[in-house]
This record gives C-alpha cells, sequence and structure tokens, in this order.
C-alpha cells in the first residue's frame, strides 16, 4: 500500500469539496470522487452564466427600450441614433429604468431627441 503524504490538506481539500457540494441530491453530496465532478460542472456552469447574464440583461432593457420608444412614435433603432447624434449620453439601463419606472420622463427625451 502506498504511502500516504500529507494527511491534514489531503483532509482539508476533500472536506471543502464536501463543504460545496451540501445540498446536492444523493451521491452527489456523499461520495467525494462524484461530488468533485459535479461541484467543477457546477463552477463551470456559474463562470459562463455570469457573462451570459450581462447579454440577457442588454437584450431585457433594449425591448423594454424598444416599446417605450414604439409607444412614443418612434422606434430603438432611430432612437439610439438620435440620442447618439444629440450627443446625450445615456446608457440603455437607465434607459430602461426610465421607461418603466417614469414613462413621463422618457417621452420627454424622446421628444427631446427627435426634434
Amino acid at each position: 500500500m502506498p504511502r500516504s503524504k500529507n494527511k491534514v490538506a489531503s483532509h482539508r481539500r476533500r472536506k471543502k469539496i464536501m463543504g460545496m457540494a451540501k445540498g446536492y441530491w444523493g451521491a452527489r453530496s456523499k461520495v467525494y470522487t462524484v461530488a468533485k465532478h459535479h461541484i467543477e460542472k457546477g463552477l463551470l456552469h456559474a463562470y459562463r452564466d455570469r457573462k451570459t447574464k450581462k447579454r440577457t440583461f442588454r437584450q431585457l432593457w433594449i425591448v423594454r427600450i424598444n416599446a417605450a420608444a414604439r409607444i412614443n412614435g418612434t422606434t430603438y433603432s432611430k432612437l439610439i441614433h438620435a440620442l447618439d447624434i444629440k450627443g446625450v449620453e445615456i446608457n440603455r439601463k437607465v434607459l430602461a429604468s426610465l421607461a418603466t419606472e417614469n414613462p413621463k420622463a422618457f417621452s420627454d427625451i424622446c421628444n427631446f431627441v427627435m426634434n
């Protein structure tokens, strides 16, 4: 049987993985090798989806701005182009929140930019 080395570090490493696997179903939270695979997979998904979240929110903001712009008689692309020409530096996140929470202010912006 091979000689084991550094039990303290090995135990900490396994304990960390098993702690991260708490709440998983079945062997995923009980068996070290199974837990390790599922923790790695979960961390990969978390890393990937932190990037995807930014894309998803930008899409949502664009949809909200487009809907509000159409209520005000224009389209998203025309509104963004007019904002660029007028030199109004307001980002999509703020525009989307104005469109949903304060439609009057959004229509004022549309009127200012389109005229």
